[in-house]
C-alpha cells in the first residue's frame, strides 16, 4: 500500500505524457489493457492456481512456490521479487516502462491480497489449464499496456549479456529449476500439473501479444518479378517492396544475373493463394517465408483484397 501511495503521489507531479511515454490518444487503451491484464492474472492466481497449490513458470512461479513453502502472502512476495527486477528493467528498457510496471505489480499484489474470486471448478485438469490461460493472457494484456508483471524476461536478458547463454537458455533453466523444486517441496503430481499450467499460460500470452492474425513475410526471387509484383498488388491488394539483388543458380552457382527481389507481408490465410499465383507465373521461383509478430502502416491492414475468381488450393 505504501508503494502504491508513493506512485500516486508521483503521478501528481509528473506530466502525463512524460510519465507514460505514449501519445495521449493511446492513453485510455494502454491503461485498459494494463488493468484488464492485472484482473485476469489475479483471477488466474486466486480463482484457480492457489486453490490446488499449483505453480507457474517465470518469476510468478517463483513467487507461488515461495508462498507455498514459506506460507508468506503471495501479494507480498509478488512485490518483493518483481520490484527489483522492474528497477533492473529501467536500465534495459526505459524508466517509463519501469514506472508502469511497478504500478501493475502493486495493483496485482492488492488484488490477490484483498479481492476474493470464486472457485468455479474442482477438476485439477481444468484448474491447471485455465489457471495458466488466465495468468498468461493477463500477462499478455499487461505487456500490450506497455508494462510487465513478471520479470523473468528482463532477468534472462540481463544475465544473457554477461555470459555465453542466450536469454531463452536462461529462461529454460529457470523454469526447469522451478518445476524440480516443486516436485521436491510439494509433490510430483503438483509439478506435472504445473507444467500444463505453464504451457497453457505461454500459448495464451503469445496469442495475446502477437495478435489474432499471424503475418507472414514472403521474399520471392524470380526472373518474372514484374509479373509477380503486379499480381500481389492487383489481385491480392497487398503492398510490395522491391530490392535490387544478384541471382545465382546452377550446380556451382556459375549463372549470375541481376534481378529485383520481391518482398511482401500477408496474413497466414492468404499464403496458399499467394503460392498458387506465384506457381502460375513462375514454377521455378524461389520463395522464403518467415513469421512476423505485427505490422504498422502500409497496406497490410487497410486495403481490401479485390475479389478474384476462386482458384484451387
Amino acid at each position: 500500500m505504501l508503494v502504491c501511495s508513493l506512485l500516486l503521489h508521483q503521478l501528481c507531479y509528473v506530466r502525463r505524457r512524460d510519465f507514460l511515454n505514449i501519445p495521449d490518444a493511446s492513453l485510455l487503451r494502454q491503461f485498459f489493457f494494463l488493468l484488464l491484464g492485472v484482473v485476469m492474472t489475479a483471477y488466474g492466481l486466486k480463482g484457480f492456481l492457489l486453490h490446488e497449490n499449483l505453480v507457474d513458470g517465470g518469476i510468478t512461479g517463483v513467487a507461488l512456490l515461495a508462498s507455498h513453502i514459506t506460507k508468506l502472502p503471495i501479494g507480498l512476495l509478488v512485490i518483493i521479487i518483481n520490484v527489483p527486477l522492474v528497477i533492473l528493467g529501467s536500465t534495459q528498457v526505459s524508466k517509463a516502462f519501469a514506472w508502469r510496471s511497478i504500478l501493475a505489480v502493486c495493483l496485482l499484489a492488492i488484488m490477490v491480497s484483498f479481492v476474493e474470486f470464486p472457485l468455479i471448478t474442482r477438476d485439477i485438469w481444468l484448474i491447471s489449464a485455465f489457471g495458466g490461460f488466465f495468468v498468461g493472457a493477463g500477462m499478455g494484456f499487461v505487456m500490450r499496456g506497455g508494462a510487465m508483471i513478471d520479470g523473468a524476461e528482463l532477468l534472462s536478458i540481463y544475465f544473457s549479456r554477461r555470459n555465453q547463454f542466450s536469454s531463452s537458455d536462461i529462461s529454460l533453466i529457470l523454469n526447469i529449476a522451478i518445476f524440480l523444486l516443486s516436485a521436491h517441496f510439494l509433490n510430483i503430481d503438483i509439478a506435472l500439473y504445473s507444467i500444463i499450467t505453464y504451457f497453457s499460460g505461454t500459448k495464451a500470452m503469445e496469442f495475446i501479444v502477437e495478435g489474432f492474425e499471424e503475418y507472414i513475410a514472403v521474399t520471392i526471387v524470380s526472373e518474372e518479378y514484374e509479373l509477380i509484383r503486379n499480381m500481389i498488388v492487383e489481385k491480392m491488394g497487398r503492398g510490395v517492396t522491391l530490392f535490387h539483388g544478384i541471382m545465382g543458380h546452377g550446380k556451382r552457382g556459375q549463372l549470375i544475373k541481376e534481378t529485383q527481389i520481391v518482398y511482401t507481408v500477408i496474413t497466414r490465410l492468404e499464403l496458399s493463394k499467394l503460392q498458387y499465383e506465384i506457381n502460375m507465373i513462375d514454377p521455378q521461383a524461389f520463395i522464403s517465408m518467415g513469421s512476423v509478430i505485427d505490422t504498422r502502416g502500409g497496406m497490410i491492414k487497410k486495403r481490401k483484397i479485390k475479389k478474384t475468381p476462386e482458384v484451387p488450393f
